[in-house]
C-alpha cells in the first residue's frame, strides 16, 4: 500500500538511465541530410548544435548527477556514441553496450541488472534520447516530482504521462484509473489501461476523456521494475538472470552476445507496460512543450512552432513527402 500520511519518507539513491540504443529509421531521411551519414538520430545535431543525446544528458543532469547515469547504446553505433558519451563526462563504466538492438525490454532490463550490482535498493529513471521540450526545467521538475512518488508509492513504477495537445495517433496513450494518492499534493493516478497509437476517432475521445500521451519516461525502484519485468515476460527475465553472475565482470561481453543472439526483439511498451497496468501509476504532466521526435513531420513542426531556423542548408530530401517538404522550406527559414 502507498504510504498517505503528510511525512517525507527518507530517499533512495537516485539514477537515471538513458536510452540511446535504437537504430532510427523512421527519421533517416532527415539526419542523413544533416550529417551525411547513416547515423542515428540521437546521435545527430538537428538544432542548437548539440546532438540529442547530448542535449538528454545536459536535461537529466538537472535531477540526477552525471555520475549516476548510465547510456545504453548498440555496439554497432560505436563511433557515434563514443565521442560524446566521452565530452559529457560519464564513466565507460556506465555505458551499457548491446551487442544488437533487440528493443527497448531487452535494454531496459540489462540496465536494471548491472545497476541491481551497483546499487539494488536504487530509484532510476528511465528517458528516451530522442525527445524535445520547450521546457526542459519545468518537465525535470515533474521528474524531481515522480521521484517523490517512488518514495511513497515503492511498489508501483510511475509513468510521467502528458497532457494531450491534439488527438495524435502516432503516440502510446495511457489511461488513467483512481488517484493513487490519498492525502498528498502529487496527482498521482493509477493506470487502467494503454492505447497504442489508436485511430483518429479513437484519439478524439481519449482526448475528451482525460487519457495522457505516454512519454515513455518512467520513475522506480530498481527491485520493482524488476518484479514487472519477471511477471510480464517470464522467459526475457529469465535469460538474462543466467547471465547476471556474469555481469561486471570479464564474461560479460561474452556472456551478454551470446544472449543476443538468441533474443527475439521485445518492445517494453507493449510486451510489459500494457500487461501490467496494476504495477503503474501516472503523474499528469502539462506545460512542458513535449515531442517524441521519432519522424520528419513532427522534427519540421517543432521547429517550425519555435520559429527558428535549423542548423543545416534548407534544401528538402527528396525521400519527404510534398506537405513536408513545403514544412522543410517553412521550418529552416531563419
Amino acid at each position: 500500500m502507498c504510504i498517505t500520511d503528510l511525512l517525507r519518507p527518507d530517499r533512495t539513491e537516485r539514477w537515471a538511465v538513458i536510452l540511446a540504443g535504437g537504430d532510427g529509421t523512421r527519421l533517416r531521411p532527415l539526419t542523413r541530410l544533416i550529417a551525411g551519414d547513416e547515423r542515428p538520430k540521437q546521435f545527430c545535431p538537428i538544432f542548437g548544435g548539440a546532438t540529442l543525446l547530448d542535449q538528454t544528458l545536459r536535461r537529466v543532469a538537472l535531477a540526477v548527477p552525471r555520475h549516476r547515469t548510465m547510456v545504453v547504446v548498440t555496439e554497432a553505433h560505436r563511433r557515434f556514441y563514443l565521442p560524446l558519451v566521452a565530452l559529457g563526462g560519464v564513466p565507460s563504466k556506465q555505458v551499457i553496450v548491446q551487442p544488437g538492438n533487440q528493443g527497448t525490454a531487452p535494454a531496459i532490463l540489462y540496465s536494471l541488472l548491472r545497476l541491481a550490482g551497483r546499487a539494488p535498493d536504487a530509484s532510476v529513471a528511465f528517458f528516451p534520447s530522442d525527445h524535445y521540450f520547450s521546457d526542459e526545467k519545468k518537465f525535470m521538475s515533474y521528474v524531481e516530482s515522480a521521484f517523490e512518488a517512488v518514495e511513497f508509492c515503492p511498489e508501483l513504477v510511475t509513468l510521467l504521462g502528458v497532457t494531450p495537445e491534439g488527438p495524435e495517433v502516432d503516440y502510446g496513450w495511457i489511461e488513467p484509473a483512481q488517484a493513487a494518492l490519498g492525502r498528498s499534493a502529487l496527482s498521482l493516478r493509477r493506470v487502467h489501461r494503454f492505447w497504442e497509437k489508436p485511430s483518429l476517432p479513437v484519439a478524439q475521445s481519449l482526448m475528451e476523456r482525460g487519457c495522457l500521451w505516454n512519454s515513455f519516461v518512467m520513475v522506480g525502484r530498481v527491485q520493482t521494475f524488476l518484479e514487472m519485468i519477471r511477471r510480464a515476460t517470464p522467459d526475457l527475465y529469465d535469460g538474462f538472470t543466467a547471465i547476471q553472475s556474469d555481469l561486471h565482470t570479464a564474461d560479460e561481453t561474452r556472456g551478454v552476445q551470446a544472449l543476443y543472439s538468441r533474443l527475439p526483439s521485445t518492445n517494453f511498451s507493449q510486451q510489459v507496460l500494457a500487461l501490467r497496468p496494476a504495477d503503474l501509476a501516472v503523474l499528469p504532466v502539462s506545460g512542458v512543450g513535449w515531442s517524441d521526435w521519432g519522424e520528419p513531420r513532427r522534427v519540421l513542426s517543432d521547429l517550425r512552432r519555435m520559429k527558428r531556423g535549423a542548423d543545416w542548408r534548407p534544401t528538402p530530401p527528396r525521400a519527404l513527402s510534398v506537405d513536408q517538404q513545403r514544412s522543410w522550406k517553412i521550418s529552416t527559414v531563419a
